[in-house]
């Protein structure tokens, strides 16, 4: 039965929003995840490989290996999301994983080792973090790189504003050199899912969240682990709702016809010091005339999205 599913690995900087999008990858039986990475981030790569095995167990299905990869980003250093997440990444509520552990080679390594020992195209990398795991594997071995299907990337505004300045967004803002290598790597098949996809009606509601919390400890875990984010959003937008950046990702990865809106546009990076370092320049109007590099997956659709996430987190509504 594993066999048959189709294949992904999962680059993470594990902070609350990554737990719950882990968790309805792990609950998606039409896929299996081979692997995880960890990756600095949200929180130091130590603490988010910690997360990400804590999650493995809350998600209670199987036990994927978990590699540690990169703790430092190519150039700058880190700006953790601690305001965001928590200092642990999951709201501080002493979440800690019981039995499992991480495996001993680094991450960056086995996610080419598994493209290499795979079929052609017959995995999808989906980058929930900083992207300087990505950057280094298409560094070390740009044909390994090039067997992966689609590289799906929690990142950039899409075609809004940014979080972390008013242009960027943060995963990209963290680490814009190691994105600027994605987007010129002449990869094929990349696709941003934006902020904007998961804001407006892709908002998870306070009665929405309540569902989930209530559901069960898995519905549990991926809510009280994201408390911090709640609270901070009673004064950005008005009330404990949940804008869940990296399940819009996951969603728009493994379950597309929640996708609305995915267009592809010639995309560069802005990795120059200045106000505008780590904004995705997207080209929506072709005024270079260059050859579209990138997806921008900017819409979801808000019924089919939650949809998604109630069945992935054993929801029955």
């Amino acid at each position: 039965m594993m066999e048959q599913r189709k294949k992904i690995i999962i680059d993470t900087d594990c902070g609350s929003d990554d737990a719950m999008a882990i968790a309805m990858a792990l609950n998606d039986l039409r896929y299996q995840v081979l692997m995880f990475s960890t990756v600095s981030g949200n929180v130091p790569m130590e603490q988010a490989t910690i997360n990400t095995l804590t999650t493995i167990e809350y998600a209670d299905t199987y036990a994927p290996p978990v590699y540690r990869g990169c703790d430092k980003m190519i150039l700058r250093n880190l700006s953790y999301a601690y305001e965001t997440h928590g200092h642990d990444g999951m709201g501080d509520i002493g979440l800690v994983p019981r039995r499992l552990q991480a495996e001993k080679e680094n991450g960056v390594f086995k996610m080419l080792e598994f493209l290499r020992n795979n079929d052609d195209k017959e995995i999808d990398i989906i980058a929930l973090g900083p992207l300087t795991n990505i950057a280094l594997a298409l560094r070390l071995d740009y044909e390994a790189m090039k067997r992966a299907n689609r590289l799906i990337i929690m990142g950039s505004a899409g075609l809004g504003a940014g979080n972390a300045t008013p242009v960027a967004e943060f995963n990209i803002w963290q680490d814009a050199e190691a994105a600027k290598i994605v987007v010129e790597s002449g990869l094929e098949n990349i696709t941003f899912v934006g902020w904007d996809a998961c804001l407006e009606e892709c908002m998870l509601t306070p009665d929405e969240i309540s569902t989930i919390r209530d559901s069960g400890s898995l519905g549990k875990f991926a809510i009280d682990c994201n408390k911090d984010l709640m609270e901070m959003n009673i004064e950005r937008f008005g009330d404990k709702y949940l804008d869940m950046a990296d399940p819009s990702a996951v969603a728009a990865a493994l379950y597309p016809e929640c996708v609305e809106i995915c267009q592809k546009y010639y995309c560069e990076v802005d990795a120059s010091a200045g106000p505008s370092y780590g904004a995705v320049i997207v080209d929506v109007n072709n005024c270079t005339g260059k050859t579209p590099n990138a997806y921008i997956c900017s819409r979801l659709n808000a019924e089919k999205y939650k949809a998604y996430i109630y069945k992935t987190l054993r929801v029955n509504k």
